[in-house]
């Protein structure tokens, strides 16, 4: 009898929340509010879904900083206020939380907030949430890097043991919202070859349906790995 595959890590860049605010009149935090209100949908149903083991989500990246002060200060407030929320229900599921990225320019309270409930969730192994917040893939790279005690013997294995997030598994399956077709620097070693959907909606308005038909078309895909 085969065994099971091993559980999938679906990865999301939830891109246009700015474009879907505009387009109702809102402001652009009304549209990142939005989009955590979506995010919790979307949580539950990767949760609930047995196939999936890891849903990554890029909050924030090392570019964002070029935007509006006010609005990058309500992101941070609204990150901070959702795990908050969360925390206890973590526990209650069995979810492990994670976060990449850069910590020296968050706010502090929210460090030690993604600290706290890191250390709270680790022993839990029912489902994985991942967060970057501040991240880049550049950025990670380099700090791997400067991590190294002797680059020039670094192997593939020990090099992703400097990574933000080393146990996590690469990447199966990319979704980007708002119909936009690039990479963008999101997670340059571990999507090496994940397979990419690019869907043409907003992220306010992708749906835990259109969630599970990008997981139904990916397992009809042939990853062939180079081969």
């Amino acid at each position: 009898m085969p065994d099971s595959p091993p559980p999938l890590h679906i990865a999301i860049i939830p891109d246009g929340n700015r474009r879907w605010a505009r387009a109702k009149g809102l402001l652009a935090w009304n549209g990142h509010q939005k989009a955590i209100e979506n995010f919790k949908d979307l949580t539950e149903c990767c949760y609930d879904d047995p196939r999936i083991g890891t849903l990554t989500v890029w909050c924030f990246s090392t570019e964002n900083w070029k935007r509006d002060p006010q609005e990058i200060g309500k992101l941070m407030n609204m990150l901070e206020e959702y795990l908050q929320k969360e925390r206890k229900g973590f526990a209650e599921k069995q979810t492990r939380f994670l976060h990449s990225g850069r910590t020296d320019r968050l706010p502090p309270s929210l460090v030690t907030l993604m600290r706290d409930v890191m250390e709270e969730t680790k022993n839990f192994n029912r489902f994985t949430l991942h967060l970057a917040v501040d991240y880049g893939g550049k950025d990670e790279i380099i700090r791997a890097l400067r991590k190294a005690k002797n680059p020039s013997s670094l192997s593939e294995e020990s090099f992703r043991s400097l990574f933000d997030q080393p146990s996590l598994p690469d990447i199966d399956l990319v979704i980007r919202t708002s119909g936009e077709m690039r990479t963008s620097n999101f997670f340059l070693w571990q999507t090496a070859y994940a397979e990419w959907e690019f869907v043409d909606k907003f992220f306010p308005d992708f749906t835990a349906k259109d969630l599970m038909n990008a997981v139904d078309a990916f397992e009809k895909r042939t990853r062939r790995f180079g081969t």
